[in-house]
């Protein structure tokens, strides 16, 4: 009869994912045929990868708890489907060979470099927010799948006036340490354009709608900003597409602040009132004003 799979890695059966990977990783150092050249070391860490194959993927998890060491004949095309599957995106991978070439993750082993024997490789991932929440920071729960089965959820802290590609750290979130000492998750922040407001650097745009009569006369309206609404003076005869600037009004920054800019957008009444439609009619016959000459 086979050994039991959880007694290769030394695990109990109720432990966790991260127990399994531990194991794994202590094991594998341990017997690797380019470390340890004793007779029978070779076979021992096949046996152990392949624990690590069942263990490390619920599903095939699941299948060998319930038939035993046969559960492939039982489950033939389950268990041909999850070993397409590799257990780590990432990574340098070398092989080895002696009675038959096997592949290994020396990163999934070593903790991120060929050679290295402590920290756990760093894992990333990219989180997409807001211009608003960019502006204003704040705190987001993200989900990150896991390589070797299931997802894990991680608080992060978003410093107001966080950049479009910035990184930020969560410690001890990446791949576990054979000696304890895990590595990072690297959060790289993507700002997005929402429908309010598109941002260019440290700038922000924005659409200001205004109507006829203001566009024309001029007039003092209020624009709404990420940090409150703001009364910006439109200058008389402003058409659409006129850049009105808002000094230190864009994004938060160390020394000088962006600035907004709000874009300006005549805006007609789909209907009139009778008074309304009059007045226009009088405009039209008494202005001179020609909106296609020299365009």
């Amino acid at each position: 009869m086979a050994e039991d799979l959880y007694s290769v890695l030394g695990v109990s059966r109720s432990a966790d994912q991260k127990e399994i990977r531990r194991a794994y990783r202590e094991k594998a150092r341990k017997f690797h045929p380019d470390v340890n050249k004793t007779p029978g070391a070779e076979e021992t860490f096949k046996r152990i990868s392949e624990a690590h194959d069942v263990l490390s993927d619920p599903e095939t998890r699941s299948q060998y708890d319930r038939f035993g060491e046969n559960f492939r004949q039982y489950a033939a095309a389950d268990a041909a489907r999850s070993s397409e599957q590799p257990r780590r995106s990432g990574g340098t991978r070398y092989t080895w060979s002696g009675g038959g070439a096997q592949s290994v993750n020396w990163e999934d082993l070593f903790g991120g470099g060929f050679g290295g024997f402590g920290r756990g490789a760093d894992h990333t991932a990219e989180l997409e927010i807001t211009v608003e929440e960019a502006y204003k920071g704040g705190r987001r729960t993200v989900q990150v799948a896991s390589p070797y089965g299931g997802a894990q959820e991680y608080t992060i802290d978003i410093p107001a006036g966080a950049v479009d590609g910035q990184r930020l750290r969560i410690a001890g979130a990446g791949g576990a340490g054979a000696d304890g000492q895990d590595g990072d998750l690297l959060v790289t922040l993507r700002v997005k354009d929402s429908k309010r407001y598109r941002l260019s650097g440290a700038d922000i745009e924005t659409d200001l709608p205004i109507s006829p009569w203001e566009a024309a006369l001029g007039a003092d309206v209020s624009v709404p900003t990420p940090g409150g609404p703001v009364t910006v003076h439109v200058p008389p005869g402003s058409s659409t597409g006129r850049r009105l600037r808002l000094r230190g009004q864009g994004m938060p920054r160390r020394g000088q602040p962006g600035d907004l800019y709000a874009r300006v957008k005549v805006v007609v009444p789909r209907t009139l009132s009778k008074k309304e439609k009059e007045l226009f009619e009088q405009l039209r016959d008494e202005s001179s004003f020609d909106a296609r000459r020299g365009s």
